[in-house]
């Protein structure tokens, strides 16, 4: 690239002249290419370890001016092919001009003015693109696709310099982390290291320090491992990893690629080393972080945070913490743990304003709410700045017509409003059905009984009153909460303490119970933010047949049926309600099992819509990925809680690992919260807990179960024994101040034996989860799960590739190590196209619903790279026009993507394949609809070919012969419908049917069409030509490329004389067909007149002319592939046969020693048309084909799929070697 002109001093230190003129001279820099002895190598080692290659680039042009000692740099270049560009610019637009100046002054202020001018109008054109990284980090970016050959839509995220152990040596270099990559390039002493690995590829990522490896980062995939030490920042290096390595698993999980934040602030200034996309992912896990500690919305951007004080007044002190401001929320969070958290929405603040300084509360901030409460923050050191971004927010965000203090006046409102239907009427009271119901014809109406209360209080409200013990006890409870609302405040900008996180592991009242999962879940704040959505969903999804509402309805009647809510109608209809419009909000998960016992807890002690937002919140931020089809939330949790119990009990897990029981029973444990394996009474209480503390509380409460029972499983000799001890433990975990009558445990009554074991103390089990295993943090379980989530995805996806296998191996030829390899190569294929761009988006390509078989494809473009690198049939610059006529065949459903299984039966044709079999797909690949209508060689008799007849596929005309078939054909038809009737009415008078004549029906319907030669339609002319031209080019490479040649021309030829006495017998049909229908076709014969007395000689010949039009065509499309001495032997080898012009060709002049080569004879001949009436069928190609042994020698011989992947796998590093290395060549040649 130009660059602006700076004086250099020494224009020979480090650098070779290549080339010189007058005015210029274009350098070398030593290193970079061959030679340069102990002097290049030293150089080439100190630009790669201390980047200095980043702002020297290896090729420069200087300008010189007569005896003038001084030079001026004015371009610059990565590569020879650039640099050559500039100076052939300089060679031809300015040396003549410079020659005219007399002052070598003027010479060098013109040179510096034309190269900034060209630099300024550069730089004017991309204004508009111009990015906001650094130019030094552009140049590393650019380093990087060169070295290792990545394309521009490769992104660099960040590089660091580092040490990459090879063996026992580390390996001084840089490693550059991209959006898909990780790259690690080291040249010291001439020893070039070149390493790739795709994210997608990455089983375990983990930092670690030991004696060999001191402060390293292990990146393991399957078959290797690879080792790097020596950064000047591990940990910033290590979190950029775990990002990269998190956004390729969820791509694999569901296909989300990575996309780049375009709403992200600009920087106040560009910084020096920092990307765009390193900012953007660095704002991003701020904001996951942000919105976990505060749970809230996936949508929450966080704008900043300060240091700060807030006044509690519970306290009467100052905490000290921090604020953070985003979009919708005010948040603060104390220094010390569980001390104080806040959360404050934006929408309900009133009034934000700056409070008197003083030295006991210096720079105060008072914010004021709807409810009056007011918070205080102090200390705070941009106070201005901060009042003047919460005013920002406050101002876009919109006006509410109700509070937080009455949720339910939100559902009176609904998204799809009926003229009977308005938000004041609505809250009045409407005639419902028997079974609660709408009689509007509406499925969801704020008068439904489930829509103002839980189902419990619905069932409970007819109950006489409790004064018993526990009654009393429960009222304790209530009191105790009414006073901490009174200290601490009620809602969502509650105060949350150590005191509330007390009484919440005491129990939360039945009343309280549905608030207080809202609250503390903050599905409270989704919901007010969402008016009218659910009742919108529920009127979308009901109704609606697909496959998740068979799911939900089959598992209606299973859901907590022993609770007398689930026994009618009301609570199925609401359970109903909630998981069909989860269901149509997110089709991602529809449905999975386990979601119904979780709903139906939730619809006891919430309202349908509260029930909705909460299942929102759990499904989509408190259980990520739990519910979706695989279940791997759920699965990555019980790796984690392996992990704990390794931790935590060592001796017990090593005896659970033999047995294989920690991995059975905890899934159900997770994915329903105990629900399933406790009695409800007490596995409630943990779920209070869950929506307070996340899911640090169910690990704790399974580590505490496993703790309680370790010597008894310990002394367990096989898994039953141990999963019998664990369940009759849990179904005795009771709740001992439940004031609900008691609810019958299904499990507990089909596992209690004569001997019921002693009842454990729900409250005992929590306070004993807490004592042995409260150190669990949150981040600590966050970051085992990521170490979970690639094991457990990266198992997902060899199991997918196992299933695939199985399914397709026997109508395949292939081994299974071999499918599975080509399975590597065609998922590669397919994620590539999901990061570097398609014509297909990745959501189109990728159904994780649909069988593993169906859930990767390929577009044509994919199909043709792997058609290059795998297949057997290369055909030089004709290959890419074979592939996608390939790929056209495979396409069966015409969507242009297919499978993996189409995929490799397009393969196992050419591998696998007799001759007859390999003869049928090349003949296919040369009939509609593999061969477009755009490849015919001439376009007006394509037209006419595709146009004279639509009715007819295999041949333009019809012969007497086709008729009498079709005739026949029909009358055996009708025949058989006539004995179907008859038999039919027979069968009719029948009472009982033998079922094994249903399975032999339906296995006759079931049973694959098998194809034989004689279903193939027959080619044409133009057809036959294209056949030809492929088998040339097909040949052209093969070392017996002459015999092959001469073996082609002959068939050729035969085939010819065929098409010619068979055109006789279809041209007297065609006549016969032609008068009949009064149809003009144009006759070929008739558009140039030839003599009558050579008119079949005339017909051959123009045939024969045409294919040795095409034959030369295909020679000039073949590139020369051999050196100048082997050019001379084919010369002397093609001279030993003897050629003759195709103006004096005839058959019968045909030796077998001839070869059918130059055909620019007469253009005046009928050679010129393509003749409608020439055809012939796959039997005589098949016929032909067998009578030259060299060609049956080649389409008998098998194909080694083994070697081309092993050099598929191989091209990627010849690529990177030949990309760094092109330089060199071409500096050999330029020498």
């Amino acid at each position: 690239m130009w660059i602006t002109p700076e004086e250099v001093l020494l224009a020979n230190a480090l650098w070779v002249s290549e080339r010189a003129n007058p005015f210029f001279i274009l350098q070398r820099r030593k290193g970079h290419g061959k030679g340069g002895g102990i002097t290049g190598l030293l150089v080439g080692t100190m630009d790669v370890v201390l980047d200095s290659s980043a702002r020297v680039a290896p090729y420069r042009i200087l300008h010189q001016t007569g005896d003038s000692q001084i030079f001026w740099s004015i371009a610059c270049g990565s590569s020879r092919k650039e640099i050559t560009e500039h100076w052939e610019w300089l060679e031809t637009n300015l040396l003549q001009t410079l020659s005219i100046f007399d002052n070598d002054e003027d010479i060098t202020t013109f040179v510096k003015g034309k190269i900034s001018g060209i630099i300024a109008e550069e730089n004017k054109s991309k204004a508009a693109q111009e990015d906001e990284d650094s130019g030094k980090f552009r140049e590393a970016e650019q380093k990087m696709r060169k070295l290792f050959g990545m394309p521009g839509e490769e992104k660099l995220v960040n590089y660091y310099s580092c040490s990459y152990w090879k063996g026992r040596v580390p390996r001084q270099g840089w490693v550059y982390l991209s959006v898909n990559h990780l790259c690690f390039y080291s040249f010291l002493l001439g020893k070039e290291v070149t390493l790739v690995v795709q994210w997608t590829e990455v089983t375990r990522l983990e930092k670690n320090a030991t004696l060999v490896f001191p402060e390293s980062v292990r990146v393991s995939t399957r078959h290797t491992e690879h080792y790097f030490s020596m950064f000047l920042n591990i940990n910033d290096t290590f979190k950029l990893m775990e990002q990269l390595a998190t956004i390729a698993m969820r791509q694999l999980l569901d296909n989300e690629g990575f996309a780049a934040d375009r709403s992200l602030p600009k920087a106040c200034k560009t910084l020096k080393n920092v990307s765009a996309l390193k900012r953007d992912l660095d704002a991003r896990a701020k904001n996951e972080r942000y919105r976990a500690l505060f749970r809230l919305t996936p949508d929450e951007r966080l704008d900043g945070h300060t240091d700060c004080t807030l006044w509690t007044p519970f306290a009467k002190m100052h905490i000290v913490g921090q604020l953070f401001v985003s979009n919708n929320y005010i948040c603060f969070c104390s220094r010390e743990e569980d001390l104080c958290q806040l959360i404050i929405p934006l929408r309900e603040v009133s009034i934000v304003e700056k409070a008197d300084s003083s030295s006991v509360l210096p720079c105060p901030v008072s914010i004021s709410t709807k409810n009056k409460m007011t918070f205080l923050f102090a200390n705070l050191k941009d106070r201005d700045f901060l009042v003047q971004r919460i005013s920002d927010f406050l101002q876009r965000t919109p006006d509410k017509l109700w509070s937080d203090s009455h949720p339910l006046a939100l559902s009176s409102y609904s998204g799809s409003p009926s003229p009977s239907t308005t938000p004041l009427s609505s809250s009045l009271p409407t005639p419902t059905g028997a079974a609660g119901e709408p009689s509007q014809g509406r499925h969801y109406s704020p008068s439904l009984p489930t829509a103002t209360q839980g189902l419990l209080r619905i069932y409970q409200k007819d109950d006489p009153e409790d004064h018993g013990p526990k009654a009393t006890k429960e009222k304790m409870k209530e009191e105790s909460w009414n006073i901490h609302f009174f200290e601490f405040g009620r809602g969502v900008c509650m105060y949350r303490t150590s005191k509330t996180r007390e009484l919440v592991l005491n129990g939360i009242p039945e009343s309280l119970r549905g608030e207080l999962w809202l609250l503390f879940s903050g599905a409270q704040n989704e919901m007010a933010t969402h008016p009218g959505y659910y009742a919108e969903l529920v009127e979308q999804a009901m109704g609606r047949c697909t496959l998740a509402t068979e799911e939900i309805e089959r598992d209606l009647h299973r859901s907590m049926p022993e609770h007398h809510a689930f026994q009618n109608e009301m609570g199925i209809a609401a359970l109903r309600r909630v998981l069909t419009a989860y269901a149509c909000r997110n089709p991602g998960i529809g449905y999975c099992q386990a979601m119904n016992i979780v709903t139906s807890v939730l619809l006891l002690y919430c309202t349908e819509e509260e029930a909705f937002w909460l299942l929102v919140a759990l499904c989509e931020r408190m259980l990520p990925d739990y519910y979706n089809t695989r279940v791997v939330g759920a699965l990555v949790d019980q790796g984690v809680f392996e992990e704990l119990t390794r931790e935590c009990l060592p001796l017990l897990y090593e005896h659970m690992q033999e047995l294989g029981v920690i991995s059975t029973i905890s899934l159900s444990w997770f994915l329903t919260l105990f629900l399933s394996v406790m009695p409800f009474d007490s596995a409630v209480l943990l779920v209070d807990c869950f929506f307070y503390e996340g899911i640090k509380v169910i690990f704790q409460v399974a580590l505490a179960v496993l703790h309680a029972n370790m010597d008894t499983l310990l002394g367990c000799t096989d898994e039953g024994e141990a999963m019998t001890i664990l369940g009759r433990y849990l179904d005795n975990v009771v709740n001992k101040q439940t004031v609900s009558p008691p609810i019958p445990h299904l499990h507990a009554l089909l596992t209690s034996g004569d001997e019921p074991p002693p009842e454990i103390d729900v409250f005992q089990l929590i306070k004993s989860s807490y004592d042995k295993f409260g150190s669990l943090r949150a981040d600590v379980i966050e970051q085992m799960r990521f170490q979970q989530r690639l094991k457990v995805i990266q198992s997902l996806e060899d199991t997918a590739k196992r299933s695939v296998v199985r399914a397709i191996m026997t109508d395949s030829a292939f081994s299974i190590e071999e499918l599975e390899e080509l399975y590597v190569f065609f998922k590669a294929k397919h994620i590539m196209s999901c990061y570097w761009g398609a014509s297909s988006t990745a959501a189109e390509r990728h159904d994780p619903s649909l069988p593993y078989l169906e859930q990767y494809r390929i577009d044509l473009g994919q199909f043709c790279q792997l058609f290059g690198a795998l297949g057997t049939w290369l055909c030089g610059t004709h290959t890419a026009t074979l592939a996608a006529r390939h790929f056209r065949l495979l396409d069966s459903n015409k969507d242009g993507l297919i499978n993996f299984k189409e995929f490799v039966t397009g393969l196992s044709g050419m591998y696998h394949g007799d001759m007859t079999e390999k003869l049928k797909l090349l003949y296919k690949l040369h009939l509609p609809p593999a061969l477009c209508p755009e490849e015919a060689e001439s376009a007006l008799e394509a037209t006419q070919f595709f146009t004279d007849d639509d009715t007819q596929q295999e041949s333009p005309f019809l012969s007497d012969l086709d008729f009498l078939v079709q005739e026949v054909t029909s009358g055996e038809e009708v025949k058989e419908a006539g004995e179907a009737l008859g038999s039919g009415d027979a069968e009719e008078k029948k009472e009982v049917k033998d079922y094994k004549y249903y399975l032999r029906m339906w296995a006759k319907e079931k049973e694959p069409k098998i194809e034989t030669i004689k279903d193939l339609p027959r080619m044409n002319q133009e057809q036959f030509i294209e056949l030809c031209k492929t088998l040339y080019n097909m040949f052209s490479e093969d070392p017996l490329e002459q015999e092959l040649y001469h073996a082609i021309a002959t068939v050729a030829s035969l085939l010819l004389r065929i098409g010619e006495v068979g055109k006789k017998f279809t041209n007297n049909g065609a006549k016969k067909s032609t008068d009949a229908t009064n149809t003009q076709a144009p006759t070929p014969a008739a558009e140039l007149p030839q003599p009558e007395k050579e008119e079949s000689n005339g017909e051959s010949s123009s045939g024969q002319s045409l294919v040795c039009k095409a034959l030369a065509e295909a020679q000039q499309e073949t590139p020369p592939q051999q050196t100048s001495d082997e050019e001379v032997k084919d010369d002397t080898s093609v001279s030993s046969y003897s050629m003759v012009s195709t103006g004096s060709l005839q058959y019968e002049d045909i030796a077998d020693d001839t070869v059918l080569i130059g055909c620019a004879g007469d253009q005046q001949r009928r050679g010129s048309t393509l003749d409608g009436d020439w055809s012939i069928t796959f039997e005589q190609v098949l016929a032909s084909m067998l009578t030259e042994l060299p060609l049956v020698d080649y389409f008998e011989k098998k194909g080694d799929i083994q070697a081309r992947m092993a050099a598929c796998k191989m091209q990627r590093r010849v690529e990177r070697q030949v990309s760094s290395s092109s330089d060199h060549e071409l500096a050999q040649l330029s020498t």
